[in-house]
């Protein structure tokens, strides 16, 4: 992560069609009316074939203590995706990935927690890792290891208890062949 002060970070907005039409405040953009803007989700499995879903940081502007996917983020202007990624991955969680993969290459959502609307093109990631996460506690409030069967079984009986992106990530995932090979063995990609 840049030494940037919070407030000078800028996000990437996007037209409809998810083109880049300008930067803009992180921080100060997200309210109740939060332009379309770039982010990406990432899904982060282990060497036992385990999915890490983690807790927003209480103390987050946006979606504060909700469980959720692995990490999420925003690239910073002419950032490339996947060092957006690894630059969120290892300030968030500590870790460096093996893989990364592209699983949504269009994924698009809103949601609105506490007045703070999300409004983000937000593509997609796989990645895997070995060993165990080191959270910044700014980012992450706690994290667990689960089977991804067990995963979904958890949404499906209480999604109210993870993100609304988590929720509608996981419904295209569930037949995503990528997903496959994060959860069924290591084996050849």
């Amino acid at each position: 992560m840049s030494k940037l002060n919070k407030k000078q970070e800028l996000i990437v907005l996007v037209d409809t069609k998810g083109k880049p039409i300008g930067t803009a405040p992180k921080l100060q953009s997200h309210n109740a009316n939060t332009p379309l803007h770039l982010a990406f989700s990432c899904y982060v499995f282990n060497d036992k074939n385990e999915f890490l879903v983690t807790q927003r940081a209480k103390s987050k502007k946006v979606f504060p203590g909700i469980w959720t996917n692995s990490c999420c983020g925003h690239l910073a202007p002419k950032e490339d995706m996947e060092e957006a990624i690894k630059r969120r991955l290892k300030y968030e969680l500590g870790i460096s990935p093996e893989r990364i993969e592209l699983a949504i290459p269009d994924f698009r959502y809103t949601a609105e927690m506490d007045g703070i609307v999300e409004n983000e093109v937000c593509p997609v990631y796989l990645a895997s890792i070995n060993g165990d996460p080191i959270p910044n506690k700014e980012e992450v409030e706690d994290f667990r290891w689960v089977k991804w069967s067990d995963f979904l079984r958890e949404l499906e009986s209480n999604p109210e208890g993870y993100s609304v992106w988590a929720v509608a990530q996981t419904k295209q995932l569930k037949d995503n062949p990528a997903i496959k090979r994060f959860t069924t063995g290591r084996g050849e990609f």
